[in-house]
C-alpha cells in the first residue's frame, strides 16, 4: 500500500468507520525541492527554519518562494535542542499577520509541530521541507508541543504540503537517520500496548490501520544496511513510511498507533532533561532505546503464572511526583486525578484474562531482538545508560506513565511491581 492509496479520499473501513486524511500534496524523491513554487498558491509566506536547518536548503527555498516570503523566523540556539514551547510559539505568531496565508517550515519534529500548532490557532494552512527522516509526525494532525513544563500532544492540523527531497534528506546527520529507524521500530511496542489496551479497556483498535502500520514497521526493519549506506532509495522508502505513519494517527484522530509506553518513557525523559537542565537524545533516539526497555518489561511480566498486584499508596505517589517533577508535580498529580486510573481496582481483570493478556505480550519482539534492530543502525547501546543513569531509567518505569493518560504495558508493570520498587 502506498500513501497515494490513504491520503485525500474516504476509507470506509471494515472497523465501521470512514477515515479521511486531506494532505494537499506529498513529494518524495530525487530533486523535489524545485517543485515548490507550483504547489504552494500561498503569497504571503511565514517561514520558519532553525540555523541547521536553514544552512540545507534554506537559501533554495527563499530563491524558489522570493517575494511570496513576507515574513522568516530563523532560531539559533545554539548547540541546544529547540524546544517547541510558549516561548517559540510566541515568537512565530509574532510574525503572523492578516494576510498571512501560510507557514512553511524547513526543518523536521519540533518545527512541524511549531507550525502546525501556529497555524491550526491562526486558521490557515501549513507545510513542511523535511530535512531529516528522523520521526514519524510529519503527516500527523498531532503538535507535540511542551507548555508549562509538560509534554502535551494537540490536536492540531494535518500539513497541506510535506517535500522530502532525498537530495536534501541523504545529507541528514547518521543519529538523525537512525532516530527515523528507531521511531518506527518503537511501533512494535506501541501496537503491542494498543492490543492489550483493547484487550483490558474495550478500547477501538482498527484492524486496517493496525495491519498497515505493523507491514510497515516491518518493511523499515529490512531497510538498515542499505540506511547505513545512505541509498536514496532507502532513505525515501523510510521517508515514505514515517509520513504513512503520521497519516494513519490523522486518519484515527489519535496517536495511538504510533505512540505506547516507548513513547510514554521518551517523553518522560525529555521532561525531566529539561526539569534537571540536563540533555536528552533526538525523540526518536529515545524512542529506539525505550523500546528496549519496555520489552524487558514485557519479557518480566509474562514469564508471571499468577499474577500478585503490590499498589502503592497515594502519600508516596504524590512524593515521588514531587522528588521527579519538582515544579510540574501538581500538573501530573491534576492529569492523573482526572484520568481517574488510580481510582481503578484492575485485579479481577488482570486475574481473568490472565492467559490473554501474557498471548499479546508474547507478540513483541524481545529486548535483546529490539537492540539487534537498533545495532543494525550504529546504536550505541551503553549510551543510554550513561545519558540517564540506572536510578533515572528505573523511575521512569514506574512514573513516566504519570506524564499521559493513556494505558499502556507500563500500567500493568506498576500494578505488578509498583508496591516493591517504585
Amino acid at each position: 500500500m502506498k500513501l497515494t492509496d490513504i491520503i485525500n479520499k474516504d476509507l470506509v473501513c471494515t472497523c465501521g468507520r470512514t477515515h479521511r486524511c486531506v494532505i494537499h500534496a506529498v513529494r518524495i524523491g530525487a530533486g523535489v525541492l524545485a517543485e515548490l513554487p507550483g504547489l504552494l498558491t500561498a503569497q504571503h509566506i511565514v517561514l520558519v527554519s532553525d540555523r541547521n536547518t536553514d544552512a540545507l536548503c534554506g537559501d533554495r527555498v527563499r530563491a524558489l518562494l522570493g517575494d511570496r516570503i513576507m515574513a522568516h523566523r530563523l532560531f539559533d540556539t545554539g548547540n541546544e535542542l529547540l524546544v517547541p514551547d510558549e516561548a517559540a510559539v510566541a515568537e512565530v505568531e509574532a510574525l503572523v499577520t492578516d494576510k498571512t496565508d501560510f507557514i512553511l517550515g524547513i526543518g523536521s519534529g519540533v518545527i512541524n509541530d511549531i507550525c502546525k500548532y501556529v497555524s491550526f490557532g491562526h486558521k490557515i494552512s501549513c507545510g513542511i521541507v523535511a530535512t531529516a527522516p528522523s520521526m514519524d509526525g510529519f503527516a500527523s494532525s498531532g503538535a507535540a508541543m511542551i507548555f508549562e513544563g509538560m509534554k502535551i500532544t494537540f490536536t492540531t492540523h494535518a500539513p497541506d504540503l510535506i517535500l522530502g527531497d532525498t537530495d536534501i534528506l541523504c545529507t541528514a546527520p547518521a543519529d538523525m537517520i537512525a532516530a527515523g529507524f528507531a521511531d518506527i521500530i518503537g511501533k512494535y511496542s506501541a501496537l503491542n500496548d494498543w492490543k492489550l489496551s483493547q484487550l483490558i479497556n474495550g478500547e477501538y483498535l482498527c484492524p486496517f490501520v493496525y495491519d498497515l502500520v505493523m507491514e510497515k514497521t516491518n518493511e523499515v526493519r529490512d531497510l538498515a544496511p542499505a540506511l547505513m549506506r545512505r541509498e536514496p532509495a532507502a532513505i525515501g522508502t523510510l521517508t515514505e513510511i514515517l509520513v504513512m505513519i503520521g497519516v494513519c494517527l490523522t486518519l484515527l484522530s489519535t496517536t495511538r498507533p504510533g505512540s505506547g509506553s516507548e513513547h510514554h518513557l521518551s517523553h518522560y525523559f525529555e521532561i525531566t532533561g529539561l526539569i534537571l537542565n540536563k540533555p536528552y537524545f533526538l525523540h526518536g533516539t529515545d524512542v529506539g532505546y525505550s523500546t528496549v526497555v519496555t520489552a524487558e518489561m514485557r519479557e518480566r511480566i509474562r514469564a508471571i503464572k499468577t499474577p500478585v498486584f503490590h499498589p502503592v499508596a497515594k502519600e508516596a505517589r504524590l512524593a515521588a511526583y514531587d522528588r521527579i517533577y519538582k515544579g510540574s508535580a501538581k500538573e501530573v498529580a491534576e492529569l492523573q486525578r482526572e484520568a481517574g486510573r488510580y481510582d481503578k481496582d484492575m485485579t479481577g481483570v488482570y486475574a481473568e484474562k490472565w492467559q490473554d493478556v501474557v498471548a499479546i505480550l508474547n507478540e513483541c519482539p524481545t529486548g535483546k531482538e529490539i537492540e539487534k534492530m537498533l545495532l543494525s543502525v550504529g546504536f550505541d547501546l551503553s549510551a543510554f545508560e550513561k545519558m540517564y543513569g540506572k536510578d533515572r531509567i528505573h523511575d521512569g518505569k514506574f512514573w513516566g506513565k504519570d506524564l499521559k493518560d493513556r494505558y499502556s504495558v507500563l500500567w500493568l508493570y506498576f500494578d505488578l511491581f509498583g508496591g516493591l520498587e517504585a
